[in-house]
Parts: C-alpha cells; sequence; structure tokens
C-alpha cells in the first residue's frame, strides 16, 4: 500500500502546477486587456477650437387659421338651401345657406292682421275719447265716463305698439333665415345638408353647425411649449417651419402670442405658443402638422468643445485636460450649447486638449 501512495503524490502536485499556469495566463490576458482599453480611453481627445454655435428649441405645431368661425343659425328651422360647397372663397355679406321660413311667413300676416285691428280700435277709442272730451269741458258727462274712455284709448294705443314690435321681431327672425358671410374667406367645411333640420343657438344650448367658415389667408402654427423652455420663447422672435416628409425650403414665421397662463396637454404641463407665417406662403394648410425649429441663442467665435467632453462634478462643470503624460481636471462655464457643442466661456483655451471620455470611469473599469 505504501508505494501506492508514492505515485499518487506527483501527479496531484503536476495538476497542480498545471492549473496555476491556467489562472495566471487568464489573469495576464485580463490586466493586458484592461491596460489597452485604459490607454484607448486616455487616448480619445479632441482640441478646442472656435466655432459658431446656435441653440435651438425643436418643437412641433399644427397650422390653423387666425380666423376661424363655426357659423350657427339664429332661428331654428328647416335647411332649405345651400348656395356654397367646401372650398370655395366667399366675399362678406354673400348667402351661405336660407331656413325655411314658411312658419314665419305665416306668423308675419298674423302680426300684420293683429296691427290692422289695433289700428281701428286706436282709430274707434280716440274718437270717443275726443267727443267725451268736448262734453265733459261743457260738463255734460261725469269725470268717470271721461276717464274710462281716456283709459279706452291709452289700452288701445299700447295694444297698438305691441303688435309693431311683434311684427319687427317677426321680420327680425325672417331676416336671420339668411345665413350670410361673416367675413372675406373660404368655406372649410359644411356638416349639413338640405333639408336637415338645424337648432338655433342660444343660451341655454350651442346650436347645430351649419359651416365652418376661415380666412386662409392669415394662418398660425399653434404649439404647446414645455414650462422648462417656455422662457425662451418671446414675441417678435422668428421660427422656421418644416413640413413633415418635405425636403424644400423652410417656411419664415414670426412669434406673435404666448399664453400668460399654463395649460396640461399630452400630460405636459406648457404654455401655448402661436406664430404667424409670412404672407404669402401658399403651401400649408389648416390642420397640416409641422416641425418647428426655434433659434433662442447664437455664439459667434466661441471656444467651444464637444458636449461629450463636458462633466458633471459635484453640481460643477469640468473637463479634463491632457498636458504631456499629467491629466488635470478644471472647472469650466458653459455659455451657449446645442445638440453637439458647448461654448467655454472660462476654463479652457483654444488648442488645448480635452478627453471626450470620463478617465474617472475609465481607470475604475
Amino acid at each position: 500500500m505504501k508505494p501506492k501512495k508514492k505515485r499518487t503524490l506527483p501527479f496531484i502536485l503536476f495538476c497542480l502546477v498545471v492549473a496555476a499556469g491556467i489562472a495566471g495566463w487568464y489573469l495576464l490576458g485580463t490586466a493586458a486587456t484592461t491596460a489597452i482599453a485604459d490607454d484607448a480611453g486616455r487616448d480619445s481627445t479632441t482640441t478646442v477650437s472656435r466655432r459658431d454655435i446656435e441653440s435651438r428649441l425643436l418643437l412641433s405645431g399644427e397650422v390653423i387659421p387666425a380666423f376661424l368661425v363655426e357659423v350657427k343659425a339664429e332661428v331654428g328651422g328647416k335647411a332649405r338651401e345651400i348656395y356654397v360647397q367646401p372650398g370655395q372663397f366667399v366675399r362678406k355679406g354673400e348667402r351661405l345657406l336660407t331656413i325655411d321660413d314658411t312658419d314665419l311667413l305665416t306668423d308675419k300676416q298674423a302680426a300684420v292682421t293683429e296691427i290692422e285691428g289695433a289700428s281701428l280700435t286706436v282709430e274707434k277709442n280716440r274718437g270717443n275719447f275726443e267727443r267725451a272730451k268736448a262734453l265733459y269741458d261743457e260738463k255734460l258727462i261725469s269725470k268717470e265716463v271721461y276717464a274710462n274712455l281716456e283709459a279706452d284709448l291709452k289700452i288701445s294705443e299700447n295694444s297698438f305698439q305691441k303688435a309693431q314690435s311683434r311684427l319687427q321681431a317677426v321680420e327680425d327672425r325672417l331676416n336671420k333665415t339668411r345665413i350670410v358671410a361673416p367675413a372675406d374667406g373660404t368655406v372649410l367645411d359644411i356638416p349639413i345638408t338640405e333639408g336637415q333640420v338645424v337648432v338655433a343657438a342660444a343660451s341655454v344650448n350651442s346650436g347645430t353647425v351649419i359651416m365652418k367658415f376661415a380666412d386662409l389667408s392669415d394662418l398660425l402654427i399653434d404649439t404647446h411649449v414645455n414650462q422648462v423652455d417656455v422662457s425662451k420663447v418671446a414675441a417678435g422672435q422668428r421660427v422656421l417651419i418644416n413640413m413633415q416628409g418635405d425636403n424644400s425650403e423652410p417656411v419664415g414665421a414670426t412669434v406673435e402670442f404666448v399664453a400668460p397662463l399654463a395649460t396640461v396637454k399630452n400630460n405636459i404641463k406648457g404654455f401655448q405658443v402661436q406664430a404667424a407665417i409670412d404672407a404669402g406662403e401658399s403651401r400649408l394648410k389648416p390642420g397640416m402638422s409641422v416641425s418647428m425649429t426655434l433659434p433662442i441663442a447664437e455664439a459667434k467665435s466661441a471656444v467651444s468643445v464637444p458636449i461629450a467632453a463636458v462633466f458633471s462634478d459635484n453640481e460643477e462643470r469640468v473637463v479634463f485636460v491632457k498636458q504631456g503624460d499629467v491629466m488635470e481636471k478644471r472647472k469650466v462655464t458653459i455659455g451657449v450649447t446645442n445638440m453637439s457643442f458647448a461654448e467655454i466661456t472660462s476654463g479652457l483655451n483654444e488648442g488645448e486638449q480635452v478627453f471626450l471620455n470620463d478617465p474617472r470611469t475609465t481607470n475604475s473599469s
């Protein structure tokens, strides 16, 4: 049994030596790879240089008319005749639609008849009163009879005035059965058909929308700006408008309105902003979705570095400057930025080398 133990021991030692060699080879290979990675990270540098930087706010919006009216009837009834069609340009005062006026014409005739009857009653009572006055002056009738005849005259005159007012009201309603264009513009939509009964707009209901009418010569871009960015937007700023799927030259516009009160849209609190499209632009139509570019800041020939070279360190902005084989962490002040570059207003000089990777992260790996 003893000779068998002596043969086993060298074999175990051989296995341990082989295992140690494999582990050493693996560890050396890993260390070499890390060193290469560190060197690669340290060698990723760029030169501080001067360039023009423009900061822009990218937004999306919708084209809307500056003047848009939902035309509604002031009297209810059946739509008798529609004189226009969607897309048609009309002048102010031109007929758009007529409401059936049969019932109103009947009311008008009744009012005229009532006026005629009231007029005859007034004439009769006036004659009776004038004769009674003469007799009363000669003390031939009592004061009571005289007063009653005077009251009859005033009552009949009042009835006559009511009949005239009723006729005037009917004529006003008849005039409102002829709906005309409120201004020069284009008919956008006619959601009703001839023969359909429309409801008059009143205080108790909103009424039936007969047409949508707009002035297409004056268009706006309507957008919603996040509350974080709205302080950068002001009336008078120029905006460039790009149509989706269109690579042609952008359309110009000018910011006209920034809402004073925040609203929530798509679960984002922000402010409504409207920009007036330059006159004479015919490519944009109401309802189109567009993208907007709003320049908010600009720096000419600014000392700058790529955004990737700027890092955060305890709420400060820092860069890592390469000076030979030495790395220096340096605090910098940032000016105008865009998606690619940052203006450095202090802390760096043109021509210096800065790291694009954070050496602290590279070393820790």
